[in-house]
């Protein structure tokens, strides 16, 4: 198991902690050109602030990451952002990237995000990990098997989640459910805002089903919707068009558990139209690259038989 310390500035773990209620954040970086490798989704992800305050300040459980343009990160996650407007947060990303961003320019910044998210009080900090030399700007990851660190990262674990929980270190993190009983140690589940963020990247931004690619109408859709039991996870989305987000939803539309398009015999009955759906069942959707961020075949299944009006 990993956790990750990444470094930040006051002004943007005070503006957070000064609003508990945002428990999903975007720990930004200033550009999009290296992605986020380091952690497994539910992973436990520290903010230190720069020195010479050099403390660990709080910390979450990574939630994803995603290359989205600056509005879309505004669109996502607000405030979230650490900063109390778009604006705000365009002055802060020219001032780490050293110079001016053109009124016109949306720029691309990488977007690191972490769920669940808990700051220590600011007269409790916590001292920095064994072995953060101060020269590290970004941050460092730890084996949390290994020793002294382990014992470090129990403790400081312990102070995330507000209770000791016991855990074998030596083990994957990767489960498939609640880790005793903590819903914070699911390490499938994403952040609601999240979830929307990681679909969009999968799938190269383009409908699965028509290859829209209109940023404005595409939309994270659940297989298993969260009403009845689905989680924010990446094998439980799709990134659908709008209207295809609703038929899909309403049942009309279906994928089968080999990626299938799948088209009701209502949508012609009911409307007379969906010809063009019609033209395409039985056609594989586009799946996103990695194998690991494809729908789960069972959730598909689920949908099939629960919410795809087959007659």
């Amino acid at each position: 198991m990993k956790a990750y310390v990444g470094v930040t500035d006051g002004e943007w773990y005070r503006f957070l902690a000064a609003r508990p209620e945002l428990n999903e954040v975007n720990f930004w970086r200033p550009s999009g050109k290296h992605g986020f490798k380091v952690l497994q989704y539910g992973e436990p992800f520290f903010f230190k602030s720069h020195y010479p305050e050099n403390s660990v300040v709080g910390g979450g459980f990574y939630s994803g990451f995603a290359k989205l343009r600056m509005s879309e990160a505004w669109e996502f996650f607000g405030e979230a952002n650490g900063a109390e407007s778009l604006e705000a947060m365009r002055k802060r990303i020219e001032l780490y990237r050293k110079e001016p961003i053109d009124p016109h320019e949306d720029p691309v910044i990488g977007c690191i995000m972490i769920r669940d998210v808990r700051f220590f009080p600011e007269d409790q900090p916590a001292p920095p990990p064994p072995g953060f030399a101060p020269n590290i700007v970004q941050g460092k990851s730890y084996d949390l098997a290994a020793q002294p660190v382990s014992s470090y990262f129990e403790e400081l674990l312990a102070r995330l989640l507000g209770h000791r929980v016991e855990i074998d270190f030596s083990e994957p993190w990767h489960r498939p459910g609640p880790v005793y009983g903590d819903p914070r140690l699911t390490p499938q589940r994403l952040g609601q805002k999240s979830f929307k963020a990681v679909v969009l990247q999968a799938y190269g931004r383009r409908c699965a089903i028509t290859g829209n690619k209109i940023r404005p109408v595409l939309e994270a859709a659940h297989i298993i919707p969260v009403s009845r039991g689905g989680m924010h996870s990446i094998g439980n989305g799709l990134l659908l068009r709008s209207d295809i987000h609703t038929l899909f939803d309403r049942g009309y539309l279906s994928i089968d558990p080999d990626y299938r398009l799948l088209v009701s015999p209502r949508l012609r009955r009911e409307f007379g139209n969906g010809d063009w759906f019609y033209e395409r069942s039985g056609q594989l959707i586009s799946l996103p690259e990695q194998r690991t961020d494809r729908p789960n075949r069972n959730f598909l299944e689920w949908h099939n038989e629960n919410v795809f009006l087959a007659s």
